[in-house]
């Protein structure tokens, strides 16, 4: 459960609860203020994580944000005004705690306080087989990867799920922005928009809770991360995730080797449906859905890492421009990678990509979020 919170005349006062399908379970949000001797006051705000699969390699990243004005506005509180244990990164689960420094200097005198986490998946630090040419994707005459020894990141498990994107598009989209008309598509959307003397509030439809949500712009992606302080994955990124480092855990350990570093699919090489088991959802019925599935369906058939759908379902947006030899970004492309539910068995692979315009949004388009700890 999420928990939103107000402190009022030094009480505390539960506001309401929401249950956001792929949210990780967070429960009893409170707020305490504390009178420091030489720093003015602070804010120390504690939580439950309710999630006992949370460990160093597939943590939570969890963020919280505020309002000032009752809940009419909200903002991401800025972990550089935080302390301790209970945002970001982190690795277990139960009581957590964080200290909000300079309150008075941010207005969070009596703030309302949402905490939500999403499950992640470690990926160290280390070098891996990149087999594709980021932005480009297969350019004879393009020599020269990026370098593929790259910082340790951590990716979303799941792809993000329409009562994910509700969740923002009712705290910043009461005008409308973020939404398009065909995200209420009974089969390939989900949303219901309703239009209140306040603006617009938006419901999910029964049974899509947890299903990727399309329709998004490159644009729209970007907005819902910077509202949950993450970004988009690169293309670099993408791969990584999929085939997984030389050593699974990283080059400063060396001590789990990857058997596969050049497999096809995250699984390994079989074919997604090799002996009649199907493996991810791509063209189609005979995997047992004719479009979309919910995220993590075929998550037995997960990347190294543990990440889910990296293959088919949604092809996921990337941050990269589109950029070979002959094209170097000004027609404003930007790489999509993974395939989706309307792709070919070879259109899902580990090397295939494809390019779209930032405005479009699709059907077979969709994104999950990424954080740099560097």
């Amino acid at each position: 459960m999420n928990y939103l919170t107000v402190l009022l005349a030094g009480s505390l006062v539960v506001l309401g609860q929401s249950a956001f399908s792929q949210w990780l379970d967070v429960s009893d949000v409170t707020i305490n203020k504390i009178l420091t001797e030489h720093n003015g006051p602070m804010l120390e705000i504690s939580y439950e994580l309710n999630a006992e699969d949370i460990t160093d390699h597939h943590p939570a990243y969890v963020f919280i944000r505020y309002s000032r004005d009752g809940g009419t506005t909200w903002k991401l509180l800025d972990q550089l005004y935080l302390q301790g244990e209970g945002a970001g990164i982190v690795s277990s689960p139960g009581l957590k705690k964080v200290v909000v420094w300079g309150s008075e200097e941010l207005g969070l005198n009596n703030p309302q306080i949402k905490v939500r986490g999403i499950h992640m998946a470690r990926v160290p630090a280390g070098d891996f087989k990149m087999k594709s040419f980021p932005a480009g994707g297969k350019d004879s005459f393009r020599s020269e990867r990026p370098s593929t020894i790259i910082s340790e990141f951590y990716m979303a498990v799941n792809e993000t799920t329409i009562s994910m994107y509700t969740s923002y598009l009712n705290e910043m989209g009461n005008d409308g922005s973020g939404w398009h008309d065909r995200m209420a598509d009974e089969r390939r959307g989900g949303i219901i928009p309703t239009d209140t003397l306040n603006g617009f509030v938006y419901a999910v439809r029964s049974g899509r809770e947890d299903h990727p949500i399309t329709y998004v712009s490159w644009y729209d992606a970007c907005s819902f991360l910077q509202w949950c302080g993450l970004v988009l994955p690169s293309e670099v990124m993408f791969e990584k995730a999929y085939v997984g480092g030389f050593y699974l855990d990283g080059d400063d350990a060396k001590e789990k080797k990857n058997p596969l570093p050049e497999r096809q699919y995250p699984w390994g090489n079989e074919l997604p449906s090799a002996k009649g088991i199907y493996r991810c959802n791509y063209d189609g019925d005979e995997d047992g859905y004719s479009n979309l599935a919910p995220v993590g369906t075929f998550g037995k058939f997960g990347s190294p890492y543990g990440i889910n759908d990296l293959a088919g379902n949604v092809a996921e947006w990337t941050v990269d421009w589109y950029n070979t030899t002959y094209h170097i970004g000004l027609d404003g492309f930007r790489m999509v990678r993974g395939g989706s539910w309307l792709d070919m068995p070879l259109a899902v692979d580990a090397v295939s990509g494809a390019t779209q315009f930032p405005i479009k949004e699709s059907s077979i388009m969709g994104f999950r979020g990424v954080f740099c700890p560097d």
